[in-house]
Parts: structure tokens; C-alpha cells; sequence
């Protein structure tokens, strides 16, 4: 008898811990819906809660769900389609680019971009003064250097689904920080007057070195084309700082006179994608 009353009590005891087992699920938003999973679809979820009808289905799309626990432990977690890295394995991650309209300014500027993460990217390149063409006949020669953190544009509102077109596609700001070095000719003018009052000043050139540098908040838009091609179209304002006695076009970027630091750049720049 004793016996067949310990087995009652356990059964009893398994059914009531069965009855409140539940599962749970934990939103972005920190809400827990305590119910019992019924589907995991494409999508959204669909559960059962314990307060109404079993043939009472609620649904929560998988883009509010931070995880599932299931009431044997297992968890399911998920990310959302927009930031999940896993939409886009086909996507190719690095780019490859030049500054189009460069060489017609005295340099040729060479850039590098590998997607971090969805709606992150880094960005650096590197610009050979000098080998171009030499407007302002200054035998201008050096490199200047540009590094940069992308943050690149996402949808003001989200749509179920929806996911950048490509990683490395879109809007952007970029906080961006480049230094550069060079040595150039300047013309320099001597007054001198003879005994007589006769002016016989002479023109020379002298050469220079020059460092320069920005910090710049830097405003683009870049196409990609096929998952192969790309063109980026941008421009930033910041301010600058240069070493030598003369304000103007450094190559990378304009700086104005030192009384108002102001610094500008702009281009277009193409380029090839790879894995």
C-alpha cells in the first residue's frame, strides 16, 4: 500500500511540474511570453498560451525575438535579417578603388574598403603626390595617408525581409583622419636696388617640405553593380593643419588659411570588389 501511494505522489508531483513546464520566449524589447512553442516558420513563430484554447495561435516575427528557451533547456537565438551575416555570403566583402579624377590634380590616390559587419566598413588609402599632372608647375612630391570608419545608411523604418541590397551599398558617414608629407618648389622674389636707384630683383625657386593633416567627417553614397563594380561618390569638411606658410590644395584635401582651419575634400572614386 505504501508503496503504491510514493508512486501516486510522484506522478502526481511529474504531472504538475509537466503542467507548469513551459516554454519561453524572450523579446528585444526584454517582454517574456511564457507559452508553448508550435511552429518556428521563415518568418515568425507561432505559439499557444496557457490561458486560452489550444486551437488559439499567436505569432511573433522572428525579427523581435532575441531567443527561444524551450522547457528542456534548449535555446534557439536569432538575429535579425537586416544584421544577420549570414544573408550575405554571396556578397564580396573588399573593394579595391581609385580616385577617378585625381591624376587630373596632381595625384593618384589608391583606396582599400573591407566590410566589418552589416552597416560597418573600414576604409584606407594611400595618395602618391606627384604622380599626376603638374598644374601649377610645382614639382610636387610626396604621400598622404587617409583612414576612416564607415557607418553606412540603414532604412529609416524596417519591413519584414528586408536587408541591404549589398554590404558594402548605400549612404554613409565617415569620421576620417589623414596626414600627409611633401616637398615642393615656391617662387620666391628678391628686392634689391643698385647705387643708381635701379631695381634688379631676381626670381628664384626654392624647394619645401610641407606635413599636413585633417580630421574630417566625410558625407558619400556608393553603387555596386552586379556584385563586381562599384562607384563611390563623396565629400567631406573638417578642419586642418599644415606646417608650411602657404594655404590651399595639399592634394588630398584643401585647407584654408590658419585663421579659419577649415578643411575640404571631395571625389569619385571606382573600383572592383573581391572576396
Amino acid at each position: 500500500m505504501k508503496i503504491t501511494r510514493i508512486v501516486l505522489m510522484f506522478l502526481l508531483v511529474f504531472n504538475g511540474l509537466s503542467l507548469f513546464a513551459q516554454d519561453m520566449i524572450l523579446k528585444r524589447n526584454d517582454e517574456i511570453i511564457k507559452c508553448k512553442i508550435k511552429e518556428v516558420g521563415l518568418d515568425e513563430v507561432k505559439y499557444n498560451l496557457p490561458d486560452y484554447p489550444s486551437d488559439v495561435m499567436f505569432v511573433v516575427a522572428k525579427d523581435d525575438i532575441l531567443r527561444i528557451v524551450f522547457e528542456d533547456g534548449r535555446e534557439l537565438s536569432f538575429e535579425q535579417r537586416m544584421t544577420n551575416p549570414a544573408n550575405y555570403a554571396e556578397n564580396r566583402k573588399n573593394a579595391i578603388k581609385v580616385d577617378f579624377l585625381s591624376p587630373a590634380t596632381g595625384n593618384t590616390t589608391f583606396s582599400y574598403e573591407r566590410s566589418l559587419k552589416p552597416g560597418r566598413s573600414v576604409e584606407g588609402s594611400l595618395g602618391i603626390i606627384g604622380l599626376g599632372v603638374d598644374n601649377a608647375d610645382r614639382n610636387a612630391g610626396g604621400l598622404f595617408v587617409k583612414f576612416g570608419y564607415k557607418f553606412i545608411k540603414d532604412p529609416d523604418f524596417y519591413l519584414r525581409g528586408m536587408q541591404y541590397a549589398h554590404l558594402l551599398k548605400g549612404s554613409y558617414v565617415k569620421p576620417e583622419i589623414a596626414l600627409g608629407y611633401m616637398k615642393r618648389d615656391y617662387y620666391v622674389w628678391t628686392d634689391k636696388w643698385d647705387n643708381n636707384g635701379n631695381w634688379i630683383g631676381n626670381e628664384f625657386t626654392e624647394r619645401r617640405e610641407a606635413f599636413s593633416g585633417t580630421i574630417q567627417l566625410v558625407l558619400g553614397k556608393q553603387w555596386v553593380f552586379d556584385n563586381v563594380f562599384l562607384i563611390d561618390l563623396y565629400g567631406g569638411v573638417g578642419y586642418g593643419f599644415y606646417t608650411d606658410d602657404e594655404a590651399g590644395y595639399y592634394y588630398g584635401y584643401s585647407i584654408a588659411d590658419e585663421s579659419f582651419p577649415i578643411s575640404v575634400s571631395a571625389g569619385l572614386k571606382i573600383g572592383f570588389l573581391m572576396k
